[in-house]
């Protein structure tokens, strides 16, 4: 009889919990069913880069930068959508609901979505740029997503886009980019001041190593080769 009891408040339970996640998704569907179109993304990645005198870096992006951008920011960025989405929507609501400051720890997509479409801060915000990287996800493949991310940031030093970012401080392609200088300016967007590799050396190196020590979690790289990239010189177009 208490068996009973307690089977039938756990299925209770269970359906409380199944109802709650169908209302939130039906409700997450409605939001970004009403948020605008995302056709123009193209053409905003466009006009930053022509605002800052940035250079587009044209498809498909390069390899090593891009392997380092997704180790460091979105290591399920490659993951079925579902997994993806559910991983950074939990992170930045979570985030959202505990500070009123930008939350960070989104997807790429939402991450594009705040760099081309405006952000704010709290919890509304964070529901309109998960809903707008949803439509960026669906929109577009991710070979487009994760170019448009590396064209749209910045990187500090006044350089937008990966092609002003890898000829301003190591004076060559991001296509030509070793590991060690991959690394560096993967770890540079979520706080380009902070890290800049000319002003605050030592810093921006810490940076460089977290997100090598990304790559060996995520695969890209070994613990031997992230540490022999780690020890290599950047060539710095201006040593500090």
């Amino acid at each position: 009889m208490k068996n009973a009891r307690h089977v039938r408040l756990l299925l209770r339970a269970l359906a409380v919990s199944v109802l709650a996640v169908i209302a939130l998704f039906s409700s997450m569907l409605g939001l970004i069913v009403s948020l605008r179109g995302v056709g123009d993304a193209e053409a905003r990645v466009q006009q930053i880069l022509a605002l800052h005198h940035g250079t587009d870096s044209g498809m498909p992006p390069p390899r090593k930068l891009g392997d380092a951008i997704v180790a460091v920011e979105d290591e399920h960025f490659y993951s079925p959508f579902l997994i993806n989405f559910l991983a950074g929507a939990g992170r930045a609501a979570l985030a959202a609901l505990h500070t009123s400051r930008d939350p960070g720890g989104s997807t790429i997509p939402q991450q594009l979505a705040k760099q081309l479409y405006g952000h704010g801060t709290g919890l509304t915000a964070t529901l309109r740029e998960i809903g707008l990287g949803v439509k960026l996800t669906f929109r577009y493949s991710r070979s487009q997503i994760l170019a448009m991310y590396l064209n749209a940031v910045y990187y500090g030093n006044g350089y937008w886009g990966d092609v002003a970012a890898a000829r301003g401080y190591f004076g060559t392609s991001p296509n030509a980019l070793d590991w060690a200088q991959a690394a560096m300016l993967a770890g540079l967007p979520q706080a380009p001041s902070a890290y800049d590799p000319i002003e605050h050396y030592a810093l921006a190196k810490l940076r460089q190593r977290h997100v090598l020590d990304q790559l060996v979690v995520n695969h890209y790289l070994s613990r031997s080769q992230a540490s022999a990239a780690f020890r290599e010189p950047l060539g710095l177009g201006r040593r500090p």
